[in-house]
């Protein structure tokens, strides 16, 4: 709504002139229309704006709470082009629709309107706060984007540019990757991810097929198989859209791709493409800051591990250390400690390969191993750097350790990752790397081993009876069999029959005990410091796990799979 009708509203004496500056003001902040700040301010109601409106342009206003829009009407103009000029389709007649607009003096969105449907365009005028509520329950309503119906769009015989990927011309390549049904295919792809909580999309061309697959809670899924002669053309879409060079089809390449959601809604994909004997394969991973759980509280830690880790990087130096495989959410429980220690007067660095997500106060610096960029010439140009809290991504060698090390014994606390199967075998990780046990034993704090498993799906969840063999080796006792009560998704339309929807952790939680220290100089093995830490009450994996059955949350398939046995 444009500054004319601000002055209008003073020149009716609806409003003062500092009220009008002062939405000015907020709407340049906020980027938002006048009319918005106006009534978000009280200095005038949305209804008297509306009336207004209809007066001085002489259109009918009409109230969006009483309508009830028909979907084929809605359908008439685009969710983006509704949301970018703040518009609705109320009714059709003929050749002419009718088109409730915040703004009807907006010529440019009715020429918009008109152009890309085709219809005469008669506006009416509604409250923006009434546009905005009915366009977010249609985001709601709104299908997941049907693959058929984009396949619609092709005609394979007009697509058959590919041939050999040594005959590929670029030329072909930018324009088939810009035709319409791929660029609605590939957004296709990116948007049905979001819906569906995948974090990771693979996109995977072989000899005779070309396979999308989503990882969803953990396991990957089969999406769609687009024709093949497709291949190049998605593979340069996507390569354009993470600004990559479409020409390079024989080097890995890693880029990003940033897209916009509304309503200030950002979800980022970081892009790794990979040459393979037959065409490209591309994995897009999802980052979606909003979802990132950093209260550590909501991490599904148990009061008495919670309150060790709390501890451990609570302490003025030291090591804390994060261990699982990749994609047991190890970042995620380092940020949720990061977060819990950012304060004004702490200096936070981390070593990250790649950065993930972006965190305000918290000096993140990325790795490129390609100009001599690695974790152990990070860690070493952040001592110089008067640090009172290290994260170094991942202790991959023995130089990283030692540094890393050598930090924690001077004063920093350190925070890192490493790749083993359980608390205790990470002790010995660090042994085998090189570094000398009174090092570990005077620098580690606690080792953190975590998994991610499945939950049961809410809406759909049963109980279940299972042989007592199977619960007896998953690790329950023969006493609580009786009353045991075990759970099972049933498959529903929430979870996509699978039977589960979302994760949960499960952690191992061990503090480094003067005991635990001991066996270390004396050269036990991790089974020996396993069967310490249990004895002194930590709750391994696979406990962690059994206890989340009991609680209904997950099932016996779901722990046996994430984590082992205890052979103690």
């Amino acid at each position: 709504m444009g500054n004319r009708i601000g002055e209008l509203l003073v020149r009716e004496k609806l409003i003062s002139l500092t009220q009008l500056r002062t939405a000015q003001e907020e709407s340049r902040k906020g980027n938002t229309s006048l009319g918005y700040q106006l009534a978000r301010l009280g200095f005038i109601s949305d209804q008297e704006i509306t009336e207004f409106l209809s007066q001085q342009y002489r259109v009918q206003s009409i109230n969006l709470d009483e309508y009830d829009i028909e979907d084929d009407v809605r359908k008439l103009i685009s969710q983006e082009v509704c949301e970018r000029h703040k518009v609705i389709p109320v009714s059709r007649t003929g050749n002419s629709i009718i088109v409730a607009m915040a703004d009807p003096s907006n010529l440019h969105a009715i020429d918009d309107i008109k152009f890309l449907t085709g219809y005469n365009v008669e506006p009416v005028v509604a409250s923006e706060a009434q546009i905005l509520r009915s366009l977010e329950k249609s985001a709601q309503q709104q299908p997941e984007v049907s693959y058929d119906q984009i396949m619609e769009g092709f005609d394979e015989g007009d697509i058959d540019f590919a041939g050999e990927d040594e005959d590929l011309n670029l030329g072909d390549l930018e324009k088939a990757s810009e035709d319409a049904p791929v660029i609605r295919l590939c957004n296709a792809i990116l948007l049905n991810a979001i819906k569906k909580r995948a974090s990771d999309i693979h996109i995977e061309p072989y000899e005779k097929k070309l396979r999308v697959r989503y990882r969803i809670d953990g396991v990957l899924v089969e999406e769609m198989n687009p024709p093949l002669k497709l291949r190049a053309a998605i593979a340069s879409r996507f390569k354009i859209m993470s600004s990559l060079d479409i020409a390079e089809r024989r080097l890995p390449q890693d880029g990003r791709i940033k897209l916009k959601l509304g309503k200030g809604k950002e979800m980022d994909f970081r892009v790794s493409t990979l040459p393979t004997i037959w065409g490209e394969k591309i994995v897009m991973r999802l980052l979606d800051k909003s979802n990132l759980q950093l209260d550590m509280t909501k991490l599904g830690f148990d009061q008495k591990p919670l309150e060790d880790f709390k501890w451990a990087i609570s302490q003025p130096y030291g090591m804390v250390l994060v261990t699982g495989p990749t994609g047991s959410g190890k970042t995620t429980t380092l940020y949720s400690g990061l977060s819990e220690l950012n304060q004004p007067d702490t200096n936070i660095s981390t070593a990250e390969d790649p950065v993930e997500y972006n965190l305000m106060g918290i000096n993140q610096c990325q790795m490129h191993d390609d100009i001599g960029l690695n974790f152990a010439a990070a860690l070493r140009s952040f001592l110089r750097q008067d640090p009172d809290i290290i994260m170094v991504g991942e202790i991959r060698d023995f130089e990283t350790a030692e540094i890393a090390v050598k930090a924690a014994l001077t004063g920093h606390l350190v925070l890192s990752t490493l790749h083993t199967n359980d608390a205790p075998s990470t002790v010995s990780r660090l042994l085998n790397m090189g570094v000398e046990p009174f090092l570990v034993t005077a620098s580690v704090n606690l080792v953190l081993a975590q998994r991610l498993a499945r939950k049961i799906c809410e809406h759909c969840k049963q109980e279940t009876r299972l042989e007592e063999e199977v619960l007896l080796s998953a690790g329950f006792d023969q006493r609580e069999l009786p009353t045991l009560r075990v759970m099972k998704g049933a498959g529903c339309k929430e979870c996509n029959g699978t039977g589960y929807r979302g994760r949960v952790a499960l952690y191992e939680v061990m503090p480094f005990t003067d005991k635990l220290k001991e066996l270390v100089i004396q050269g036990c093995t991790a089974a020996e410091l396993k069967s310490e830490m249990i004895r002194q009450g930590v709750v391994s994996l696979r406990m962690a796990g059994l206890q989340k059955i009991r609680m209904g949350i997950t099932t016996v398939d779901e722990v046996v799979r994430v984590t082992a046995a205890d052979r103690v």
